[in-house]
């Protein structure tokens, strides 16, 4: 019988992201949701509407935040004012854990406000784990970066997962798996989405992504604009098998629809999850 590692990060159940269109919703009903991500750049101000429908929500709710902006395989020094806001922003709200991208957006202080693939070589390895290595000190807490969705792969030394997984390795951080963007890229690219999977540290595999994407000819985007289709299910499923029960969530941000839907779609991360979980006892 095969165990799996103790997770780094407590399993919170499933969740949904904290959008606009829903803020009054959760304020006024607190639906039964196991917890909320928010996009940390959006909260980031003191004050507003969007800070103190933050506040009412974490009373109410773990919350998490997701950010955007680090820009963890820059080349750029990091944005120490960003950080100082990050870190505020935390202190406030007290989240379960904070996370961003395995990407680079800005290059000679200028911005493409876009999530960029990195070189998978040694020397990129050693230079982004320094960057988490700073980034958890400053913040005094272990970090998630998340799998990219590509369109494009650079020349390099590794694969994708094999980068992702020494990285948490050697910067002693966590795993953001986002399922959908495993199966993007996997399709991009050619690439096995199992062995993606298996190649992850299970115990670094923190929390979960599950989202829509839209076809562009041949290429699969990562649009977040609809409901997980059936692919993506199944992958998660695998991912479950392999990894446990671990922090899901349902990404949905254009075309966001009513609070219901997104509902339903958690409902049916709990099915794949029980169905997974099953299968899993019954190997062992």
């Amino acid at each position: 019988m095969t165990t799996t590692p103790t997770a780094l990060f407590p399993n919170l159940g499933r969740g949904l992201g904290l959008r606009r269109e829903h803020y009054q919703h959760v304020v006024e009903n607190r639906p039964a949701i196991g917890w909320f991500e928010v996009i940390s750049e959006n909260f980031m101000g003191a004050g507003g509407n969007p800070r103190r429908v933050l506040e009412a929500v974490r009373r109410d709710y773990p919350v998490v935040l997701h950010g955007v902006s680090l820009s963890i395989g820059s080349t750029d020094p990091l944005d120490e004012r960003y950080l100082a806001e990050l870190d505020a922003l935390a202190r406030a709200v007290e989240p379960a854990w904070i996370s961003d991208h395995l990407s680079w957006g800005t290059a000679h202080g200028i911005n493409a406000h876009d999530l960029l693939p990195l070189p998978y070589t040694e020397e990129a390895l050693v230079h982004v784990a320094h960057r988490v290595e700073m980034v958890q000190e400053r913040l005094g807490r272990r970090i998630l970066l998340e799998n990219p969705s590509s369109y494009l792969v650079l020349d390099g030394d590794m694969a994708e997962h094999e980068f992702l997984a020494e990285l948490a390795r050697r910067a002693d951080c966590g795993i953001l798996l986002d399922v959908n963007n495993v199966f993007v890229s996997a399709h991009n690219h050619g690439w096995d989405p199992r062995a993606y999977l298996l190649a992850m540290p299970a115990e670094r595999v923190g929390q979960i992504h599950l989202a829509g994407h839209s076809e562009n000819g041949e290429l699969l985007i990562d649009t977040h604009d609809g409901s997980v289709v059936e692919g993506v299910w199944q992958l998660y499923a695998e991912a479950v098998g392999r990894f446990g029960a671990r922090s899901t969530m349902i990404e949905w941000d254009a075309d966001v629809p009513p609070f219901e839907e997104l509902e339903a779609e958690l409902a049916r991360a709990a099915g794949w999850e029980k169905m997974a979980l099953g299968e899993r006892r019954d190997a062992a």
